[in-house]
């Protein structure tokens, strides 16, 4: 093994510093906030919490296990992830298995025309006004009229492009038609990529915000984080402040709901990323 000289090892000694650093910087935001959320009143008010919690106290977590509306905005959030999630996995992955066809009909221009609304945007008044227009006041209309992200339909096209044509010339040779085509050969050929788009659209269904506040009337429909947004609002309102039998602060409680709401992204995402790299690079090859 060969030796390391100076340069490198200052080199491996600088990377290694800045990734704990980078990662000290992202962990001690939801240390903090899931300290604070498990602490007594007086440490909170006090400003002794720095790290670790102080006069431990769940009762701000028995608060939310009881609050009916959390849990209908956390279901909620699940319906818009989970059946979010597949309806935009179903129309990217038939769109870019489509486009990346070279017998498609006006391919170049179906292509030049997914590309274009990246370049060119709307403008939110026209957005708004077309969802209005469109009814997207429901659950059935957020799932479907955020469907489609021409990025995420452009990384699965360029890894079913990156798929070679000869072992695609055998299987027809076989007699596998293009339903086989696509679930047998091209879907498993790209399994780093579809886990990438796939993640990509979890995470946006799951922070989405300011479309669902814009167009969704009906509390009983709003997902957690409009939910999270308007208790932090008016906690003022939720929290008694001369409840003596209360041993949290308001922003205790505010701070359980937002810890509440990314357990299962903190479960579900170091199971994903390992593809991400390996997805990311497959799908930005070929243009």
């Amino acid at each position: 093994m060969e030796r390391l000289n100076r340069s490198e090892i200052i080199f491996k000694v600088i990377s290694y510093a800045l990734v704990i650093l980078f990662a000290v910087c992202t962990l001690y935001p939801i240390v903090y906030a899931f300290s604070v959320s498990i602490s007594g009143k007086s440490a909170y008010e006090s400003g002794s919490i720095v790290l670790l919690p102080k006069d431990v106290t769940f009762q701000a977590y028995e608060m939310i296990l009881y609050d009916k509306s959390f849990w209908i905005a956390y279901t909620n959030t699940l319906f818009y992830t989970v059946l979010g999630t597949a309806w935009s996995m179903f129309i990217s992955l038939t769109g870019a298995y489509a486009l990346q066809k070279t017998q498609l009909l006006f391919r170049r221009t179906w292509n030049f025309l997914l590309v274009f609304t990246m370049w060119f945007a709307p403008g939110m008044i026209a957005l708004y006004l077309n969802y209005k227009s469109l009814g997207v006041d429901n659950r059935s209309g957020i799932v479907v009229a955020f469907g489609v992200q021409a990025y995420n339909i452009i990384l699965l096209r360029n890894a079913f492009s990156s798929v070679p044509k000869d072992i695609e010339e055998a299987a027809i040779m076989d007699g596998a038609d293009e339903f086989r085509l696509f679930s047998k050969i091209y879907m498993p050929l790209s399994t780093a990529s579809i886990a990438t788009v796939t993640l990509f659209y979890a995470i946006s269904r799951w922070n989405g915000y300011y479309w669902s506040r814009m167009l969704l009337n009906n509390s009983y429909e709003q997902p957690l984080q409009v939910y999270l947004r308007q208790t932090i609002e008016n906690y003022e309102k939720l929290y008694d402040e001369s409840a003596v039998t209360l041993s949290y602060s308001a922003d205790s409680l505010a701070y359980a709901m937002i810890i509440g709401s990314i357990i299962p992204v903190l479960i579900i995402y170091p199971y994903i990323t390992k593809y991400f790299t390996k997805g990311v690079n497959m799908g930005g090859v070929k243009g």
